[in-house]
């Protein structure tokens, strides 16, 4: 437990060797899905002082494929489309990296306070972006950050469009 307290914290401080560290360690799968997991239910939870009660399951369901649809772009993205010369990574790895990447999404569970949802959510998206780069930079063994940040950014924003999709679709809250 003290090294899974340990990485997210690391992860928060945005420590570039716990992105090494987890990529390596098959046994951080768990720890990072539980990550992802406390990170979409602060999510939901947030949620609250916007949508009420009707957004908890939402906002949880909505952030969780929002990391997994966002991550596995990165995995795409990054392995496929615009790889480095030494670009190597499992699937596995990159969700591994990117769900610790998540630990900012933790804060937004202030969101339930009145008056500081929409700050603390602007606060985790862009810190989790910042997250997301080093992450990505890391487990894919990139030597540009603009290539990093290119991947994540593009990931990002078909992420959002798959949502912008799916409520026009299926309407809003």
């Amino acid at each position: 437990m003290t090294n899974f307290i340990n990485r997210v914290i690391r992860a928060l401080r945005l420590d570039v060797h716990v992105y090494e560290e987890v990529e390596a360690d098959k046994s951080a799968t768990i720890q990072a899905l539980v990550v992802v997991i406390l990170s979409s239910m602060a999510g939901g939870f947030g949620f609250i002082y916007r949508f009420g009660l009707d957004g908890i399951f939402t906002g949880i369901v909505m952030t969780l494929v929002g990391w997994l649809v966002w991550a596995y772009l990165i995995y795409v993205i990054g392995t496929k489309i615009l790889p480095e010369m030494h670009t190597q990574a499992d699937l596995g790895q990159v969700l591994r990296a990117t769900g610790f990447a998540s630990s900012p999404g933790i804060i937004r569970l202030a969101g339930m306070i009145p008056l500081l949802g929409n700050f603390v959510a602007f606060i985790a998206t862009i810190w989790m972006l910042i997250t997301m780069v080093i992450a990505t930079k890391q487990v894919l063994d990139y030597t540009s950050t603009v290539r990093a940040i290119m991947v994540c950014l593009i990931g990002w924003i078909i992420q959002w469009l798959v949502y912008l999709l799916f409520f026009s679709v299926f309407g809003g809250f």
